[in-house]
Formats: C-alpha cells, structure tokens, sequence
C-alpha cells in the first residue's frame, strides 16, 4: 500500500538555502511506494523566497504569513494546511538542511519495520552534521526525569531511543499526530520540538535517532545568553524575545515537565540576563 508524505517547512529570508534544501529533498532514492507533498509557509519573506520556490518547484504547496509567525507558527502553519490531506507521515524539515540522498529511506526503515511487526510507530529523529562531519543536530537523552539536563545520542549502526529530538529532521506517523496533535500553540519559535517529543514519550510513543547522518545543517545558534558588554536593556529584550530566550513561553514548557526544576530554571534566566559574566564563569 503506497505511503503518503507530508514535508512540512518554513522559510524567512533564506532563498538559496531553501531551493537547496528543496533540491536534496527531490533528489531523495524512495521506495516506488512512497510519495511526497510540500507543504511550505514563506513567513513574510522580502527576498521573495516563496515565489523562486513556485518558480523552480511548482509542485510545493506555498502558504503565506505575515512575517510574525516564527519558526514554530510557521511550521504550524503548513502543518495545518497538510492535515486535510490526511498524510501517513510528516516531516519536519528545516530549510538549512541538505539531506543526503537516502535520508528518507532510512528514516522510514523503523516505522516500515514495526508496521510488519504490528508494533507501535515511533517519531523518528534523523541527526545532521556540519561539514567537518561533527553532530550538529539529532536527537538527546535525558540524565534525568526532574531537570532538563541531556546528551546527544547517537550511532552509526542502528536506531538508538532518545527523548528529545530537534526538528531539523523529524518524521512524525499520522498515529501520533491524531494522538497529540500538532506542535503547540504555546510557542513561537523555538522550544516546540522539545515539547512535541516529550509529549509523544508520555502518549506511550517511542522518539528514536536514525543511525547515520542524514544530512547537513551548520550549529548557527551560538551562546544562548547576551555578554555584559551588551547594555541591559537589550539583555531583558533578549530574556523576552522568542528568538532569545523566549522567557514566558520557556517557563511554561518547564513547569510543564520539569516542574521541580522551576525555581532554579528562573533564578538563571535572570542569572543570564542580569550578571552574564557571573553566569558565563559558571557555566565553564
């Protein structure tokens, strides 16, 4: 029986780095029962991103924001737009990502496997690399159930369960999706992978990291905290921003589940924000 996917991606302001993206994704080797749809949301681009997209690759389908949805509402976005198609899968894609040729292949080997097995579908987490071959992106695990405190999983060989995965591959069964839903409102750019996947694991779902890498992506985020040098009025609006340290919405994802971990979670986004040489210091 043919499987239908739905690619679900993002874009602001990256139009080389998108139809790149798009080009590693059509050049993918699939199995002759595996289909794909575009579902892509141009958040407002002035690079007119969304219209070379239409040009080069009129097949995407190509929605419209208005330059305030962010990561996390654009994704939501062409999530929405996809759900009518009632897809077996989705793929979260991010648009700096360049997969490897048979990516998807190996992405989909878990789920094909325990389909045969009658066993449940798991989200599966396919990790990138940068261009010198080290783990940018994947899936993590947890040290403990009380703190947000992880390690990168990963291996060459087979599938490895983790608890936290990253977006910039993610194939999510339509199984899960009628169970949880969609990334949540909640969040606006970042965060939202994190919480899906935590999600997914208390839903009774399995969140496993492809072995291998399947594809590339460059560690662009940089220190998540503003130096002293930067005047403090920028280091609040940073704390506040939900490209910086998304205060409110961080706040809520921990007491969602790691409530112990509250207190200390917010004396250090203070911590950050108003002595971030103190912080630095004790981070190394």
């Amino acid at each position: 029986m043919k499987k239908r996917i739905a690619v679900l991606l993002t874009t602001f302001n990256r139009k080389q780095k998108t139809l790149n993206c798009l080009k590693s994704l059509y050049n993918q080797k699939l199995p002759q029962d595996i289909s794909l749809d575009v579902h892509l949301t141009d958040d407002g681009s002035t690079d007119r991103t969304g219209a070379a997209v239409q040009f080069y690759y009129p097949e995407v389908n190509v929605y419209y924001g208005s330059g305030h949805l962010f990561w996390a509402g654009g994704m939501r976005n062409s999530w929405r737009n996809a759900l009518a198609g009632n897809y077996d899968y989705y793929l979260l894609l991010n648009d700096d990502t360049a997969l490897n040729e048979n990516a998807l292949e190996e992405l989909l080997k878990y789920n094909l496997e325990a389909e045969a097995n009658n066993e449940l579908p798991a989200i599966c987490i396919g990790a990138t690399c940068d261009e010198d071959g080290k783990l940018t992106y994947g899936g993590k695990k947890l040290k403990s159930k009380f703190f947000l405190k992880s390690q990168s999983v990963h291996s060459h060989d087979e599938f490895v369960e983790c608890d936290l995965g990253n977006a910039n591959i993610m194939l999510v069964p339509k199984e899960v999706v009628d169970k949880i839903g969609i990334l949540s409102d909640t969040f606006t750019h970042g965060i939202a992978d994190y919480d899906y996947t935590l999600k997914a694991k208390k839903a009774g779902f399995k969140v496993m990291t492809a072995p291998g890498f399947l594809g590339v992506c460059v560690h662009d985020h940089g220190n998540n905290w503003k130096s002293s040098n930067v005047p403090l009025k920028e280091r609040i609006q940073y704390l506040m921003s939900p490209k910086g340290l998304a205060y409110h919405e961080y706040l809520t994802f921990i007491k969602d589940h790691f409530p112990l971990s509250y207190p200390a979670t917010f004396c250090k986004l203070w911590l950050k924000t108003f002595f971030p040489l103190i912080w630095s210091t004790f981070k190394k």
